[in-house]
């Protein structure tokens, strides 16, 4: 098999590559002066079982684009099976019509992914589990749970720990974490959200008064809702407030929000890459979740078993 990286996460192919102990196939990933993008392979995939690793994360389009235009090339190349390898699947809260002619874009962007050429997708947490079926072809949609239960059984004691959804559509991964670690208590925020990026806190439904509080959700992005619900858990008595998101999307003044806001700290996984080095403020802090798709690429190669992942 091979992996060909495109420019979205360059460290988190890295990683996948070293923890496969090979290495990234040598490809020619550039633009044009009009900023057409271009892709050569340098290396012969004919007949190979190729892995492409991309993000369509900020600049969406673009990353988007890449990979449409990498499974092209190596589809022409002859390669015997192409997966995209998808860390973050961009336009996934585009999954139904929320109003009248309005798109679902997340299905036109997995039929560009299938016409592409793509033979089948490996993606982690997406925001609607249903995306698979928009999917014509073998989908595996991985879980960053075992990463994060991990990182929070190793620095939290689970007996005054409360699994926080930041809205009721969370609650199925709140409580899926929850029975990870000793079957946690578990709270939701109740919210109502008056326009897009904006969200009001209503109530908490749950006993928070003297517990430490870990909500969980699967993108953050403007941080609005997060660093309000921090704030409310904190009103109600909650002794501290962390977050653990799989996506950091952290769009804006996200990192300056939760630099100001009641959370003590907010853990993403390394899914999405800023270009930026760590954040000096120490409230943002990055899982890796390399080691998690490297398994699932190696047991795809090796025709194994990919849920038996999370046993």
């Amino acid at each position: 098999m091979k992996l060909l990286a495109g420019n979205s996460n360059p460290p988190l192919a890295r990683s996948i590559a070293d923890y496969l102990d090979m290495p990234l196939t040598h490809a020619s990933v550039r633009r044009f002066a009009d900023e057409e993008i271009f892709v050569e392979i340098n290396e012969n995939v004919r007949g190979e079982d190729v892995f492409v690793i991309q993000s369509t994360s900020y600049p969406a389009n673009d990353n988007l684009m890449e990979l449409l235009i990498c499974i092209d090339a190596l589809r022409r190349a002859s390669a015997k099976r192409i997966t995209a390898v998808i860390p973050y699947f961009g336009y996934a809260r585009q999954d139904r019509k929320p109003g009248p002619r309005t798109p679902i874009s997340a299905k036109l962007v997995a039929n560009l992914i299938t016409v592409a050429g793509a033979s089948r997708v490996l993606t982690m947490d997406l925001h609607a589990g249903q995306i698979q079926g928009f999917f014509d072809i073998p989908t595996d949609n991985l879980f960053g749970s075992p990463v994060i239960a991990a990182d929070i059984q190793a620095r939290f004691s689970t007996e005054n720990l409360t699994m926080v959804s930041p809205d009721v559509g969370g609650v199925v991964r709140a409580r899926s974490l929850a029975k990870r670690l000793n079957n946690a208590p578990l709270a939701i925020v109740d919210k109502r959200r008056e326009r897009a990026g904006e969200s009001e806190v209503m109530n908490i439904i749950g006993d928070v008064d003297g517990r430490t509080c870990i909500l969980i959700d699967d993108i953050v992005d403007s941080a609005g809702t997060l660093c309000n619900a921090a704030a409310a858990l904190r009103q109600q008595g909650a002794t501290e407030v962390y977050a653990y998101c799989t996506h950091g999307v952290l769009s804006g003044g996200a990192a300056s929000r939760v630099v100001g806001s009641e959370l003590k700290e907010l853990v993403v996984t390394d899914s999405i890459w800023s270009g930026d080095g760590e954040p000096d403020d120490g409230k943002i802090r990055r899982l890796t979740v390399a080691p998690l798709l490297a398994e699932a690429i190696r047991r795809i190669a090796d025709e194994a078993s990919v849920s038996s992942l999370f046993d």
